[in-house]
This record gives structure tokens, sequence and C-alpha cells, in this order.
């Protein structure tokens, strides 16, 4: 899984901001279902809770598909890409071997969105993907405006 030729170039000129709001996206390399296991899909999550408890982002809201993760969080130290090369690198120490697509995608949330709004578009993936009929059924997700 090494990085695709200009997979760098993306990244060229992009810059994350301590105090701002990113929805983040990574998946598992080639989509494989890996988070429809219960107890892997925990794992995850107590890592993201981990990263935000070592004061690195504040999680607002997230939800853990069965290939996928969105993270919608404020930057509080460091950057985005060293933020989600801890997650997946911490991530793949505790499952064993390296799961993950290279990369990720970031969405840097402008004054103009509301949080909320992203928020409930992360947390209803469940619902678009027809994995449940409601979102409370599904158990891989949180929101701080609950």
């Amino acid at each position: 899984m090494t990085n695709k030729p200009g997979y760098k170039q993306l990244r060229k000129g992009r810059s994350s901001e301590v105090g701002s709001a990113y929805h983040i996206t990574f998946a598992v390399h080639n989509r494989l279902k890996l988070f429809s296991n219960f107890y892997t899909a925990r794992l995850l999550i107590s890592i993201m809770h981990r990263e935000d408890v070592l004061s690195k982002c504040d999680t607002l809201a997230f939800v853990v598909m069965p290939d996928h993760i969105h993270w919608l969080l404020v930057l509080k130290s460091g950057g985005i890409s060293a933020l989600v090369q801890q997650v997946k690198s911490l991530f793949s120490k505790c499952y064993g071997r390296k799961i993950w697509q290279d990369g990720f995608y970031d969405h840097g949330i402008r004054d103009d969105e509301a949080l909320i709004n992203v928020a409930r578009y992360i947390v209803a993936n469940p619902l678009r993907a027809k994995i449940v009929s409601q979102v409370g059924c599904y158990p891989h997700w949180d929101s701080v405006w609950l």
C-alpha cells in the first residue's frame, strides 16, 4: 500500500489550522468491510477517543462504517495529517497489521456551514447506505449534539 504517484502533490500547499473544524474521511484498503465486526469497530472508536483525550482534537461527531470512517473534529494541536496518521498507526498496531488505504479526505468547515448539519450528514451515513432503517439502530456513531 504505497502512496500513488502524485499523492503528496494533493496535500501540497494545504495546511490545517488549530481551532478550525474538519470533516475527515479515511478508508480501509480495498474497502474491506473490517468494521462490520463489532469489536473491531469499537477498537477504532476507543483509539479515536484516545486522540481526543491526548488533546489533539475535540470530536464533534463520527460514524464508523463497515469500510470507512467519517470524523468531524476541531483541531486543538498539530496537524490533520499527523492526527490521521497517528490514529491509523495506533489501530494497525492494536489490530496486528496495516489495513488502511493510503491518504484521507479532509474538508475544512467554513463559517457559513453549520457544524450541526455536517454532523447530521455524518451520522445519517448508515441510513443512506441502507444498513439500518433508523440512526439509533446503528451502534458505531456519536455526536456532541445528543
